[in-house]
C-alpha cells in the first residue's frame, strides 16, 4: 500500500531501540504504560553527543527508569553501571529481563524516587532524570540529589520536562546551586544537562 509504514524491523509501542554501541539495534521490551515514554531516539542522540567521552567508566543512575532507553544506552556506549530505580514492580521485572539479556552490568531497584535518594549511599557520575510527564517532582529530587551529595565532583543531571514547563532551579544564581550547561527541546519536551555551580 502507498504510504504504508514498513513492516519489516517494525517496532510495537512497547520496545524501544539501543541506537548506539555495542548494543546498537537490541530492542528493549517493556509494558504498555500510558505514562512511560520512552525518551525520543533524537534526543538520547543529542544528550550522548553532549556526554562524548565523559560516558565511558561512568556510574549512572536512571531515576526514573521506565524503558530503561537512557541508562542502557549509557552502558552501551561504555558506562562502567546503571542503578534502574522504578516504582512499578511489573515495569521492574521488564528492566531486570533486559539487563540479563544484554548481560548489562545493572542493578534494578523497585522504589520511589524520592525515596531511593533519601537513602541512597554514594555518588555517581550521571543521573538521568526522566520522571512521568505531569510528575512535579524534579525539583525535590534535584533538591535531594544535592543535600545528599549524590552527584559526583564533576558529574552531570539529564532532565526531561515538558517544553513549557519552568525551570526555576537552573537560574543562575538561584536557591538550586545548578547551572544549565545545555538545553534544547524536541517535540512537546524540553531536556537539558545541569552541574552544580
Amino acid at each position: 500500500m502507498v504510504g504504508a509504514w514498513p513492516t519489516i524491523d517494525a517496532m510495537a509501542s512497547n520496545e524501544v531501540r539501543i541506537i548506539s554501541g555495542k548494543w546498537k539495534g537490541r530492542k528493549l521490551r517493556f509494558p504498555d504504560r500510558v505514562d512511560l515514554r520512552p525518551t525520543l531516539g533524537r534526543v538520547r542522540g543529542s544528550l550522548f553527543n553532549w556526554l562524548a567521552a565523559d560516558i565511558r567508566d561512568s556510574r549512572c543512575l536512571d531515576l526514573y527508569a521506565g524503558s530503561g532507553a537512557l541508562g542502557f544506552e549509557a552502558l552501551s556506549r561504555g558506562a562502567l553501571e546503571t542503578v534502574f530505580v522504578e516504582h512499578d514492580r511489573k515495569v521492574a521485572a521488564a528492566l531486570k529481563r533486559n539487563a540479563g539479556m544484554l548481560d548489562a552490568n545493572a542493578r534494578v531497584i523497585t522504589s520511589a524516587a524520592s525515596k531511593f535518594l533519601r537513602m541512597a549511599q554514594g555518588s555517581w557520575q550521571l543521573i538521568l532524570l526522566d520522571p512521568p510527564y505531569e510528575s512535579t517532582e524534579l525539583d525535590i529530587v534535584l533538591d535531594l540529589i544535592a543535600e545528599r551529595e549524590l552527584l559526583a565532583p564533576g558529574g552531570r543531571v539529564y532532565f526531561e520536562r515538558p517544553r513549557k514547563a519552568p525551570l526555576s532551579f537552573a537560574i543562575a544564581g538561584g536557591k538550586g546551586g545548578w547551572s544549565m550547561l545545555k538545553h534544547s527541546h524536541a517535540a512537546d519536551s524540553q531536556f537539558g544537562l545541569l552541574a552544580r555551580e
